[in-house]
């Protein structure tokens, strides 16, 4: 969730629709515009503060827009906010809404609808899996547990949203651009409880779209939101979400005219969609990496988490498995990522060279024998079975596979668990797996947004990482105002995890899609999310 960043989308397919000549379509013009697009299955949640995935943030972003946004250069650029500006030490943010804001039913959007909803995420009974992500820079948020009312967001009037922060945080308007930072509306979540967000009943947002149809497992259709402020841009008069799990299926469907967008391509089919101009590979900032349950004592130590990482041939998985759409992966922060002090994190990490030497496979497997001796499980004798959890789509089925014969060269027993996608991302959050892929495209491009996932509290830690070093040296990250001191404590974080091996990286995330020649006005983020928004499509 991904998994994200608030970016203003804008996108790939559009199907232009005869409107029914009967029944409930009533009057009005011959013909609606609406796109149709799969980029995910079925979302876990699309309640703003509770979603970690990719593709319900893709949704969100369609149906809500935050204090700021992210435009098709990737820039931060005024959103429910015309304006905004920092104090001179950096620690006051204050907002100026636009006139006459609406919510999509018409009610009058106010600051404090902002003031709520930043609130309402640090209710420790919400538990927000971003919770200590976004509101960590603000001033009175308490990682150990927070009173919402301390927590330093005000709105001095109904056009005037100030934020106070601890410390100077030069990436914070990335955070109010981010998804789980839009505003939700009180009365509707007051009135219908969780179930606020699982119905276009209920479902109340502010940006481009609105939701009018959501069939479990079907679709979900958003329709133009005449109360946006920025309305008169929009072009399409819908947006069809098809919640399509199987990319053999997706795929069909894109054949067939039925989408004009698939995010989800058959591994199988891609040698031979090279060279077709609606086949796209975008490069994205994340890493597709496993996690081991910390808690389990079989993974407790981190000579055996080692060895399962050494013995893995990324070279084999990244080229083969994956066909060339990935990079292999021999650090956790991957490409794209910027340095607190300037340049490439990457190109500062651990001198300039990868932990993991992927051209070195065979000392890495004989390593990692050892490493299992020395845990006292030489050739893998009385280490438990292990069960591999994933969902099955893109190459995860396929990594499962090999993962039985790269660990088996180290005398274990893998199962592999193919799970829903549904149950699969709350499943692992849980620490309901033994072993499990995992992944994160950036939300923005500081390295704290991925590296502080294995920070102990974090709600994204879903291998229950925990290593007081570790925790030691985001805590230095997150306080000082030292750009260099800040650089020098993400990397000795990141030192400590490859050597922990507190999860494993595999790939350097790439995205690759089917999108109909016919689309204009649409694009992609480095972020993983496509802009649908201000579409247009060719008759």
């Amino acid at each position: 969730m991904k998994k994200r960043l608030i970016v203003l989308l804008v996108a790939m397919a559009m199907i232009v629709v005869p409107l029914a000549s009967c029944g409930g379509g009533g009057g009005g013009s011959a013909a609606e515009k609406q796109l149709v697009v799969q980029i995910g299955p079925n979302p876990e949640t699309l309640d703003p503060a509770l979603n970690s995935a990719v593709d319900g943030a893709n949704t969100i972003l369609h149906l809500f827009e935050g204090l700021l946004v992210v435009d098709e250069n990737s820039q931060l650029a005024p959103g429910q906010a015309e304006s905004w500006e920092t104090s001179e030490d950096g620690l006051t943010w204050t907002f100026h809404l636009r006139d006459g804001l609406k919510w999509s039913d018409g009610s009058d959007l106010t600051a404090n609808d902002f003031v709520y909803s930043w609130k309402r995420i640090a209710d420790p009974e919400l538990a927000a899996p971003y919770l200590d992500t976004v509101l960590n820079p603000i001033k009175g948020y308490n990682p150990e547990g927070t009173n919402p009312d301390d927590l330093a967001v005000s709105a001095p009037d109904d056009k005037t949203v100030v934020v106070e922060l601890s410390a100077p945080c030069t990436f914070f308007g990335s955070l109010a651009a981010f998804a789980t930072m839009m505003p939700v509306q009180q009365a509707t979540i007051e009135a219908n409880g969780d179930a606020w967000a699982t119905s276009p009943d209920t479902y109340i947002s502010n940006g481009p779209f609105y939701m009018t149809e959501w069939e479990q497992g079907s679709h979900i259709t958003v329709s133009k939101n005449p109360n946006y402020w920025n309305a008169d841009a929009i072009k399409l008069d819908s947006i069809k979400f098809m919640l399509i799990e199987d990319p053999n299926a997706a795929y069909s469907a894109y054949q067939n005219g039925e989408v004009q967008f698939i995010k989800d391509v058959p591994t199988e089919e891609i040698p031979s969609l090279e060279g077709n101009e609606e086949f796209h590979v975008d490069p994205i900032i994340g890493t597709y990496y496993l996690n081991l349950n910390c808690n389990l004592d079989q993974f407790k130590d981190a000579k055996v988490r080692k060895a399962l990482s050494l013995a893995i041939d990324r070279n084999y998985v990244a080229n083969t498995i994956m066909q060339g759409t990935y990079t292999p992966a021999g650090n956790f922060m991957g490409p794209g990522w910027a340095d607190p002090a300037g340049g490439e994190f990457m190109d500062k990490a651990n001198g300039g060279k990868p932990y993991i030497d992927n051209d070195a496979f065979d000392a890495n497997l004989e390593e990692a024998k050892k490493l299992m001796e020395e845990a006292g499980y030489p050739g893998g004798a009385g280490f438990p079975e292990i069960t591999y959890s994933t969902n099955d789509s893109g190459y995860h089925k396929a990594v499962a596979e090999y993962l039985q014969q790269a660990w088996g060269e180290l005398g274990l027993t893998v199962k592999v668990d193919m799970v829903e996608w549904a149950s699969f991302t709350p499943m692992r959050r849980n620490g309901e797996y033994e072993a499990a892929r995992n992944g994160w495209v950036g939300d923005y491009d500081d390295p704290s947004n991925m590296i502080e996932l294995l920070y102990s509290s974090n709600g994204n830690n879903d291998g229950k990482y925990n290593n007081p070093e570790f925790d030691a040296q985001i805590d230095i990250s997150r306080k000082t105002l030292d750009l260099n001191e800040r650089s020098a404590a993400l990397h000795k974080a990141e030192d400590i995890l490859m050597e922990d091996a507190g999860c494993i990286p595999v790939a350097y995330y790439n995205d690759f899609y089917l999108q109909s020649s016919k689309i204009s006005g649409a694009w992609h983020s480095p972020y993983g999310y496509w802009y649908f928004m201000y579409a247009d499509i060719a008759e």
